[in-house]
């Protein structure tokens, strides 16, 4: 008989904790919920004039 799928599960994480690696979770915002794209544009023009003043000192990453 086959393992089961929780036992499948602990051993691959047993397996990377074991390597050095620790799980996490990370939430984003869902992008398909109604108002998303109303907000993503408020908060662009909330930080355009900001990123414009910064485009003036140029780009960090050139030497």
């Amino acid at each position: 008989m086959p393992p089961s799928v929780g036992m499948s599960v602990r051993e691959r994480r047993d397996a990377v904790r074991a390597a050095g690696l620790r799980p996490v979770q990370i939430w984003v915002p869902d992008m398909r919920r109604p108002g998303f794209a109303g907000e993503r544009l408020r908060q662009s023009r909330v930080v355009a004039p900001t990123d414009a003043a910064l485009a003036d000192l140029g780009d960090p990453q050139d030497p």
